[in-house]
């Protein structure tokens, strides 16, 4: 990819990086680990992202 890119796709690409972050310590202690992993959780090389 280009250094070529619009603001809004930037924009949209920033919000996948942010959703692909792991899960805060503090909210796996909150819930007594029933929450442990992110179901959007995505490895930015092996997963192709959608945003145009």
């Amino acid at each position: 990819m280009g250094a070529r890119k619009t603001s809004a796709r930037k924009i949209r690409l920033i919000k996948k990086t942010k959703q692909a972050s792991a899960v805060p310590a503090w909210v796996i202690l909150k819930t007594k680990r029933s929450v442990r992993t992110n179901p959007k959780a995505r490895q930015w090389r092996s997963t192709d992202v959608e945003v145009g």
